[in-house]
């Protein structure tokens, strides 16, 4: 079955940024923050690096679990990769939608922003906004769908492109689902992602369903990735994260849904062999359904 891993981080320099302060590698896959936290943010099977994640890895992985093309997410954890992402542009381009992010509270984001989208042709713009790990652990808490983040919103529906937002869980001051269907609704052009899958809390499963069921629009997709690892201690071929994916499409639909790994990170806890075959294992979703998850979705929103 073909597959589009959307929702993958690669690297090539570690210089993440977030409410812990910064983020550097400090070898055998180890990363510390600021406040000295130290863990594990590269896996140690031998097929990634001590202290990067480049194009070259993670194509040998992919291609040794049969995925043909990947998503490129930024994130706060590993810092801003669009001068590297602008290379893999035109390096691979057959094999890679790599993702451009900017800070929205720099003085000159609008700038940057219009030079990724207009000169550099990203397709894909990425926020990390989550209190947790993303933009508001780094500013004051603020509107999703208020005039700043509007007006950037408007520039990327403009140039046809596709927004991806993580917006962390529901006891989040980020998690803003009122805004989403805002920008939604504002920007009809515009393709929406949300970030694995809203991470659903099991405590908070019945608010978690009326969530999806209110961003069940034309414009919204949504990615599953990392949902093993927010479902823990749920064990492969995970059981019970494949039941939330049943609930998740039997509210959105299989055409919303799109299988990632969010590996490297998320490899620590499993292989990319498992995050990329669980699917495969349970006999509650349609080869249909699988081919729409793995690869049509993510076809349609991010390489159309």
């Amino acid at each position: 079955m073909k597959k589009i891993d959307a929702h993958l981080h690669l690297a090539k320099v570690l210089a993440g940024y977030c409410r812990r302060g910064e983020l550097r590698g400090i070898g055998g896959g180890k990363a510390q923050w600021g406040n000295g936290e130290v863990f594990q943010l590269l896996p140690t099977t031998g097929e990634y690096g001590d202290d990067c994640f480049t194009a070259e890895m993670a194509l040998a992985i992919m291609d040794k679990n049969d995925v043909e093309k990947a998503v490129l997410m930024n994130g706060s954890m590993y810092g801003f990769q669009n001068i590297y992402h602008e290379e893999l542009l035109v390096k691979y381009p057959d094999r890679f939608c790599p993702s451009c992010e900017v800070d929205p509270f720099a003085t000159n984001h609008m700038q940057a922003l219009e030079r990724f989208l207009a000169e550099k042709h990203f397709h894909l713009v990425k926020f990390e906004v989550s209190s947790g790990g993303g933009l508001m652990g780094c500013h004051d808490p603020f509107d999703l769908s208020g005039d700043r983040m509007m007006e950037i919103y408007k520039m990327i529906e403009k140039y046809h492109g596709v927004v991806a937002l993580d917006v962390g869980d529901i006891e989040m001051e980020s998690h803003q689902t009122t805004a989403l269907m805002r920008l939604a609704d504002r920007c009809p052009d515009l393709k929406v992602v949300i970030c694995h899958l809203l991470a659903p809390m099991r405590e908070k499963k019945r608010e978690w369903e009326a969530e999806l069921a209110l961003l069940s629009q034309a414009n919204i997709w949504f990615d599953i990735a990392a949902m093993p690892k927010i479902m823990a201690p749920d064990k492969y071929p995970y059981p019970e994260t494949v039941d939330y994916l049943v609930t998740a499409k039997d509210i959105l639909g299989a055409d919303r849904l799109m299988w990632g790994t969010d590996a490297p990170f998320a490899a620590t806890q499993d292989s990319y062999e498992h995050l990329t075959d669980y699917l495969l294992k349970t006999d509650k979703l349609t080869q249909e359904e699988l081919e729409n998850i793995y690869y049509h979705n993510a076809a349609k929103v991010y390489f159309s």
